[in-house]
């Protein structure tokens, strides 16, 4: 047996269990660790300027490709509490990260050490697992388990705290017979799959809900071939977006009171069954009239986490699966239906799926100066194609993107869908192009968004990690400003100010074009809807050219409200502009507009 650090033979696990990839800060707790990650060698790591920004970086590092898992690791104390954000992300999305902290000597944890914390214990509910080994020879097992447990039904993430002396502590371990714990999925039986079927071979207008589930299963495929075989329509959850392509026949649209088309929420409406897969009923997709939502529709739930059934509402029926064993057994059974004539004719559901896409539309084209934001994701449609990974997290950016960006893969929506904490997009975004350096990433921010973690676009300068970064500027906190529109204030939310070193911008404030040069990147900044194509082409040589992310600020005017529901009612979405009424007014729609 070989004789090895505890801290190497963790080191020596991760390489066994597909790491390749690292994001993190050291410090002294944890310099046992990263004197064991350099002679280790095989994993590249990452140095982020903020331990949070590691989380994030490890969530969209795990989110661009199937079977990733991202890593992110920091010192005792306020590094660990830095990582909760991202764990809370993580676990709220069914995202598979491992955070591995250094901690205070075993001797002192409980003295109140410098930087010593029980984290653990802080972790614990937003994990699957978050554990201090106190014992070195437990050291590989505890991250066989916490591979295991990410893995395994729900994904999620896992906290390994190592005090000092445990990481220097000599063990017997031999790397070269390490396997991996085997994976848990719960699946669906044959006779599960009939009965949920039945529900849809008695339905005239049904739908299926494609959740997050379906992507993180890598089922796509198998959702797309159950759609078309059955002629069932789709509606993708804003984490299910990209699930099957925009432009596809049986894309219902998104449905929900802000991250929804109008077709969407029409086409939901008229539907009498619902097959959800893989999906969590969130609250921005159902909203809180869940009488409107259910109505007298027919549901039935396929989760892979037993508790998720039934937390929201009781549906109809419920099985128990991952979303991939349950499609492939779909599929099955559909194709022996279709063989044996017995699925029903949707010609007619499906035909006005489509008449719905192509006259409620919102309008899109705007000439206005400053500018509307709605042009802004027009003109992104124009310049980035369907190979574009786009990254966003929340505010009235990400809402009004996800109402009027396309996306036609999956993982090419990467999105913080339950927390939604401001900052996660550009660290997210530095994960995902490390990830996948070879397809164009775009992000998405606000500016408060933008602001929360500038700091990390230093580390994509410095490790040279090229990427657009699109951001609308109206100085305001849009979403909190909208939101306060029913209680008639506008308190707190404006960040507009002279800055007495850049007079040019006016009351806009911050300049991120020069905070941006100076974290070593290059930026643009756009007043007008005509500079926006160009500026967008820009970027993009830029990127290249520099390996470094690009900036593109568009300026926007000061309030535009974006549509949402203020009941919090799907059937009362409230349009602040006007709608398209002629094609023009929607250039970019996936269908054009039919008057």
């Amino acid at each position: 047996m070989a004789r090895m650090t505890a801290a190497r033979a963790a080191v020596e696990i991760l390489r066994r269990e597909g790491v390749t990839d690292a994001f993190g800060v050291p410090g002294a707790a944890i310099n046992p660790f990263y004197k064991a990650l350099k002679e280790g060698g095989g994993i590249h790591h990452t140095l982020a300027r903020h331990v949070e920004g590691a989380s994030h970086m490890a969530e969209g590092y795990t989110r661009a490709r199937p079977g990733n898992i991202g890593v992110c690791i920091g010192t005792s104390g306020p590094a660990g509490t830095d990582m909760i954000t991202g764990l809370y992300s993580a676990t709220g999305d069914s995202v598979p990260i491992l955070c591995i902290t250094g901690q205070a000597p075993t001797g002192v944890i409980h003295k109140e050490d410098f930087q010593a914390v029980d984290i653990a214990s802080i972790a614990r509910p937003v994990t699957k697992m978050a554990v201090t080994v106190l014992e070195a020879a437990q050291v590989p097992g505890v991250f066989q388990q916490a591979f295991h447990l990410m893995r395994s039904g729900r994904p999620g993430p896992v906290l390994i705290d190592l005090p000092i002396d445990v990481q220097l502590t000599e063990i017997e371990f031999d790397p070269e017979t390490y396997e991996p714990l085997p994976v848990y999925k719960p699946a669906a039986t044959r006779a599960q799959i009939e009965k949920a079927i039945s529900f849809l071979l008695a339905a005239e207008r049904p739908l299926i809900v494609a959740g997050g589930g379906v992507i993180g299963a890598d089922a796509c495929d198998l959702l797309v071939e159950f759609a078309e075989l059955t002629r069932t329509p789709v509606v993708p959850t804003l984490m299910g977006w990209g699930a099957l392509p925009d432009d596809h026949e049986l894309n219902a649209g998104m449905v929900g009171v802000q991250t929804s088309h109008r077709y969407g929420n029409a086409t939901f409406l008229e539907s009498d069954f619902v097959l959800g897969i893989g999906n969590r009923w969130a609250n921005r997709h159902t909203g809180y009239r869940l009488d409107v939502y259910r109505g007298d529709r027919k549901f039935v739930h396929v989760d892979i986490e037993p508790t998720q059934i039934g937390r929201i509402f009781p549906p109809d029926y419920g099985v128990v699966s991952d979303a991939r064993a349950a499609l492939e057994l779909f599929t099955e059974v559909a194709r022996e239906l279709k063989a044996a004539g017995r699925l029903p004719d949707r010609t007619g559901w499906v035909a006005s799926v489509q008449e719905r896409r192509a006259t409620l539309l919102r309008r899109t084209h705007f000439d206005d100066v400053p500018m509307k934001p709605q042009r802004v994701y027009e003109e992104m449609n124009k310049a980035f194609g369907p190979e574009t990974r786009y990254v966003t997290t929340i505010g009235l950016s990400q809402i009004a993107g996800a109402q009027m960006l396309h996306v036609y893969r999956p993982r090419h929506w990467i999105n913080c869908g339950q927390a939604g904490p401001l900052g996660w997009t550009v660290p997210a975004a530095i994960g995902v192009a490390r990830a996948d350096p070879g397809s164009p990433v775009v992000a998405l921010s606000g500016d408060y968004d933008f602001q929360f973690l500038i700091e990390e676009l230093a580390v994509a300068a410095q490790h040279r990690i090229p990427y657009v970064h699109v951001l609308v500027n109206n100085a305001y906190l849009g979403l909190i400003r909208q939101a306060q529109l029913g209680l008639d204030i506008d308190f707190q939310v404006n960040l507009e100010f002279e800055n007495v070193n850049s007079p040019e911008i006016g009351v806009y404030g911050v300049d991120h074009v020069k905070v941006a040069e100076g974290l070593g990147c290059k930026a643009i900044r756009v007043t007008g809807p005509d500079q926006l194509g160009t500026a967008f082409q820009q970027a993009r040589k830029l990127a290249a050219e520099h390996r470094v992310p690009v900036v593109v600020e568009a300026i926007l005017e000061r309030i535009t409200n974006i549509s949402m529901s203020r009941t919090m009612d799907i059937s009362d979405v409230h349009e602040f502009e006007d709608l398209a009424t002629e094609p023009g007014h929607a250039p970019t729609s996936v269908r054009p507009l039919k008057v």
